[in-house]
């Protein structure tokens, strides 16, 4: 970016360890925001610009999937990249999302190399 700022990464998960951890490893390179409920993230969504989305499937109140499936919905938000890192490795999960145009997929626990790598790809494709 010319002006130097950050891309800003919003990572949604309902674990703090998890959210700890991501801002650990992306921390130096992206303006990394942490959120760990659906309803204020979409919120977030709505009202600040978002670079790329870190979305965890099963979280309490509302599902990665469904949180994806209201992205797609807005059409201010419906070409916003949006990976999962999940520990869910259900095929139709899975599927549901690639069909939503799910811009990737990590396993937990993930690698360091492995996130930076990802997302800086998946930011990369979407410029």
């Amino acid at each position: 970016m010319a002006d130097g700022a950050k891309k800003v990464v919003l990572a949604v998960d309902d674990m703090s360890e998890v959210l700890i951890s991501i801002n650990e490893i992306l921390g130096d390179i992206y303006d990394v925001r942490l959120i760990k409920k659906a309803a204020l993230a979409l919120d977030m969504l709505n009202k600040e610009k978002v670079d790329l989305v870190l979305l965890d499937i099963e979280m309490p109140e509302m599902s990665g999937v469904d949180i994806l499936r209201n992205i797609r919905n807005n059409r201010a938000l419906k070409k916003l990249p949006v990976m999962f890192i999940t520990s869910n490795t259900n095929r139709l999960i899975v599927q549901q999302a690639v069909n939503l145009g799910i811009s990737g997929y990590i396993g937990k626990p993930f690698a360091t190399d492995t996130l930076r790598a990802k997302v800086a790809e998946v930011l990369e494709a979407a410029q």
